[in-house]
């Protein structure tokens, strides 16, 4: 099926031997990438193009862990542009969050001529958003979906200073609103321009490193097993797998330079993968924790692959290896301590994911999962 919306068109068409369908995916890529150790020095030059858009400004979307610190101290300000820091940890994005951002930039400062990324994921995922918002009225509620969104957002230029989460390539602002946790999803969500500098990521804690880095793998293995898998999707998959497993199990495995230029690599491949294929039973039930529970969400896939070796078999087991190579330790028995109704309310965020489950189940997957199959899929937990 093809969908036109102002000039832009979007097929949705996939071939897989098992349901004998037909699916291309005629996907926006990023415009431009910076590759490289210090490439974050490039920034000033960059932005220097885009300083006559609209009202003049930049606003940097910068997680709030660098406030203070010396990579806040390396922006390439003017006087006009501004600078939001923003506690991801423990809450993702918000919708309200969202809505409230751009209108006091829009009160106080006008239309900024882009909006900078600097964080992990959650951080990407705020300023692709933003950067819709400003041209699309009303909630961001209401653009929660697949092409739901109506106008191009300004210029926006993602920096990431974690890699695993595929945010700075993927075509989704995952945000939780006050009903459901989905993306704002398009063509126009995608950064018209990335900075992948690994110097960046020299900070990062050993357990966001491990967390993250498994969202890479776990992207890739639920690209590989899907019925949407095709040869696209698995040439970027086999690359980034092969990184992962190099980083996590071997001979030099661990958090070292050469080891943080693989990952950043591996996260923009993973996150390629995905969207020329889809994300499965993991995500799928990883959503759920995040918007009942409020886990973070790398942290939430760890905590659902562990227990689901029926769907993904080896790469449980291998996953349970890097667990222990980097001591590693997830919690169990989790669901002794949530009530039924908790149960059921997760499992309702979970289902109601059906891109997910027809990818890794199949197109008949409602006549073999249901919402207590769901619910038993908690309960392993």
């Amino acid at each position: 099926m093809c969908k036109t919306r102002n000039g832009t068109s979007s097929c949705i068409i996939t071939y897989n031997k098992t349901h004998n369908k037909l699916t291309f995916k005629n996907f926006k890529n990023i415009d431009k990438v910076v590759f490289g150790r210090g490439s974050f020095s490039m920034l000033g030059d960059i932005l220097a193009t885009k300083r006559h858009e609209n009202d003049g400004f930049f606003l940097y979307v910068v997680d709030n862990f660098f406030n203070g610190k010396s990579l806040a101290d390396k922006l390439p300000l003017t006087d006009k542009d501004v600078v939001r820091f923003i506690d991801v940890d423990p809450n993702e994005p918000t919708t309200e969050q969202i809505d409230n951002l751009r209108d006091e930039i829009l009160a106080g400062h006008g239309l900024p001529a882009g909006v900078i990324g600097i964080g992990g994921g959650s951080i990407m995922d705020i300023a692709k958003a933003v950067s819709l918002m400003f041209t699309n009225e009303g909630s961001s509620t209401l653009y929660q979906g697949l092409n739901l969104i109506k106008k191009p957002g300004i210029y926006h230029l993602g920096i990431p200073t974690i890699s695993g989460t595929g945010a700075e390539v993927s075509m989704t602002a995952v945000l939780t609103g006050p009903e459901k946790k989905l993306g704002l999803k398009c063509d126009w969500t995608i950064f018209n321009q990335v900075i992948l500098d690994s110097e960046l990521t020299a900070t990062v804690p050993v357990d966001k490193w491990f967390y993250t880095g498994m969202d890479t793998y776990i992207h890739c293995i639920e690209s590989e097993t899907g019925t949407l898998n095709n040869a696209y999707s698995h040439a970027y998959a086999e690359q980034s797998l092969k990184l992962c497993r190099e980083i996590y199990l071997g001979p030099d495995a661990g958090q070292t330079p050469e080891n943080d230029d693989k990952l950043m690599v591996a996260s923009m491949m993973g996150g390629l993968s995905l969207t020329y294929s889809e994300v499965g039973v993991c995500h799928a039930l990883s959503y759920g924790l995040s918007k009942i529970l409020g886990e973070k969400h790398c942290y939430a896939n760890c905590v659902a692959f562990q227990h689901l070796e029926d769907y993904y078999g080896d790469a449980v087991t291998e996953f349970k290896s890097m667990l222990t190579k980097h001591n590693v330790n997830l919690p169990t028995g989790l669901a002794a301590m949530w009530s039924d109704e908790t149960i059921t309310a997760m499992a309702h965020v979970a289902y109601n994911l059906h891109h997910m489950w027809n990818h890794a189940v199949g197109a008949d997957w409602k006549e073999k999962v249901t919402l207590d199959t769901i619910k038993d899929l908690y309960r392993r937990m």
